[in-house]
């Protein structure tokens, strides 16, 4: 069964208000959302029959599982890449909490940042969670057969100021196979202004996406970028869409196709909480596999590796747009 919580009114110089009146400030790169532009995430229950969960995520383009992980599981992995984080100065206090400290280390001593954030990415209460049975599982029911999860998992964690521009998946993974999803885990609460995953729902079928889309390759057509110019409320109104989020809790999971527009809200936090989560792809065990994403070192999306990655960067420098 699926539910989805009405948008509330909205105070239009601060807050919007979504998802069991959950209040938590928003802005969408740097735009506040008026009443109407923003809608709450569709929620779908973990034990409803296959054939439902397929309907819903071809109607919407995602399907959002809350509490797919529990707790104590979520704040392990948290404290396994916050600890490492602290290592080098970018968090102070317990590592849990996630809070960023302004400053960093992680270039002292010509630290090699893809390997440091290799190490990041591959430890073991993260992986348990990313390749985990339960995922096995939902993504078998959305492709409709045994599915394998790539070894190159893009772990982000994003401090105040940062946010994700609007985007799709098909450039970086669909070289080889178009039965691949996105898998978003939250590893951590992460409310509005803290700035959690959003998507464009439908905008997976619109033709303008689709045309955009067709036989595009973020590693071959490098005079081209992933993301999209337009801010997502224009997008989502030149679409006809709408953009949907939601106070996303630690333990959520987010699965969507390769067409599919999404990005993140801004890290508006005044709290310097740092916003966690990680992404991982799910495809048919039987399709060809690209060995960018697959094996023991992995070479990522340009042959970067790890370092490729925007959170291989320091948290007190830029990101750049792809």
């Amino acid at each position: 069964m699926t539910r989805v919580h009405p948008l509330a009114d909205i105070d239009l110089e601060r807050v919007v208000i979504l998802d069991d009146g959950v209040v938590g400030g928003a802005r969408l790169q740097g735009e506040a959302p008026s009443s109407g532009e923003l809608s709450s995430m569709a929620v779908t229950d973990r034990g409803g029959a296959a054939q439902e969960l397929r309907e819903q995520f071809d109607r919407r383009g995602y399907i959002c599982i809350p509490g797919l992980f529990e707790a104590d599981d979520v704040d392990a992995a948290r404290e396994a890449v916050f600890s490492k984080l602290k290592s080098v100065g970018e968090v102070t206090g317990d590592p849990v909490a996630g809070v960023y400290s302004g400053t960093s280390s992680r270039r002292d001593g010509k630290r090699d940042l893809g390997q440091f954030w290799r190490e990041v990415s591959e430890q073991w209460p993260l992986r348990r969670l990313t390749h985990s049975a339960a995922l096995h599982e939902i993504t078998g029911q959305i492709l409709a057969g045994p599915t394998v999860a790539q070894d190159f998992v893009f772990l982000r964690a994003s401090n105040p100021g940062r946010h994700t521009k609007v985007h799709s998946d098909t450039g970086f993974f669909t070289r080889q196979t178009d039965q691949v999803v996105t898998t978003w885990v939250c590893l951590g609460d992460i409310p509005l202004e803290l700035g959690p995953l959003f998507v464009i729902e439908g905008s997976h079928k619109h033709a303008t996406v689709l045309s955009r889309n067709k036989g595009f390759d973020v590693a071959r057509d490098t005079d081209r970028q992933a993301s999209w110019g337009e801010t997502p409320l224009s997008i989502a109104k030149t679409l006809s869409c709408k953009v949907v989020t939601r106070h996303m809790r630690r333990g959520d999971v987010v699965i969507f196709g390769m067409q599919l527009l999404h990005g993140a809200l801004d890290n508006v936090d005044t709290g310097a909480r740092i916003r966690l989560s990680c992404d991982v792809r799910y495809q048919a065990s039987a399709a060809p596999r690209d060995p960018r994403y697959f094996g023991s070192n992995p070479t990522g999306t340009t042959g970067a590796g790890y370092g490729e990655l925007q959170a291989s960067k320091a948290l007190d420098e830029e990101w750049i747009v792809r």
